[in-house]
């Protein structure tokens, strides 16, 4: 296990026990309470974790893993996703991206598509993504479209009023949208209510709507509303997702593409 592993598993067993002793981190990682010592202390200086006399607990009431510790998760999944939803993508259109670990791929998966090399412009794509709009910028043929706002160093978005006002202007073919939650009866959701709210914008400013989400993320909830089901067009998810679970989301009107 590298140190980058060991980091993202420590910072992954902080978010679900809420807290972490040294020595029961050492024996769910295989690792000395040495080494869960300085892997800890420098966790703190990147101010990922509080150090506390014998662990660590988690920044604030609400924690959230920042993106750079989140992109192996479900690694193979979310790659799959990606590429289905690129797939969805015609040349020429404007795609609305958001933040998060699946739209982040779904963005490198349409730079890598060959018939998007070239176009005045292949497509334009709108981002609250800082992450996102950096990648996709040095790419000529796509003309990148970065709205204001105030940056969320979590997930590299930019939320707020600046945000908000710079789509309300907008209009894109295709929205994409990652979530932390999406329930048929509760809808797309997220943890933060300001995410929520640039994000719910973009799905209102699209013709249409698609969900990538990998199937740990369907059938649960989360704080803040994205939108409802019957506004979403396409979920693209993988193959976990059961036909019993994808039925009430077929029922809504939804597609769902399991890849």
């Amino acid at each position: 296990m590298t140190r980058k592993e060991r980091w993202q598993r420590l910072l992954d067993l902080l978010v679900e026990r809420g807290g972490l002793e040294v020595e029961p981190a050492a024996g769910a990682l295989g690792v000395s309470a040495a080494t869960i010592r300085r892997d800890l202390d420098q966790l703190a200086e990147q101010q990922l974790l509080v150090r506390t006399r014998g662990g660590a607990v988690p920044h604030g009431v609400s924690y959230e893993l920042p993106l750079r510790y989140r992109t192996s998760r479900r690694a193979a999944e979310k790659q799959r996703i990606s590429e289905a939803v690129a797939a969805l993508i015609a040349p020429g259109e404007v795609v609305g991206l958001t933040g998060g670990t699946t739209t982040t791929e779904v963005a490198r998966a349409l730079a890598a598509r060959p018939d998007l090399a070239t176009g005045s412009p292949a497509l334009t794509v709108v981002t609250n993504a800082l992450n996102i709009a950096g990648e996709l910028v040095i790419r000529p043929q796509f003309k990148i479209v970065l709205t204001g706002g105030v940056a969320r160093p979590q997930s590299y978005e930019l939320t707020g009023p600046l945000a908000q006002q710079t789509l309300a202007q907008l209009t894109v073919d295709t929205a994409v949208v990652g979530v932390d939650a999406f329930d048929a009866a509760d809808g797309a959701a997220t943890r933060h209510e300001d995410e929520a709210a640039v994000n719910s914008l973009l799905c209102e400013r699209a013709r249409r709507l698609v969900i990538a989400a990998d199937s740990s993320k369907l059938g649960v909830r989360a704080f803040a509303r994205i939108c409802a089901t019957a506004a979403v067009d396409v979920l693209v998810t993988d193959t976990a997702l059961s036909d019993a679970d994808a039925r009430p989301f077929r029922a809504a009107g939804v597609e769902v593409v399991r890849v």
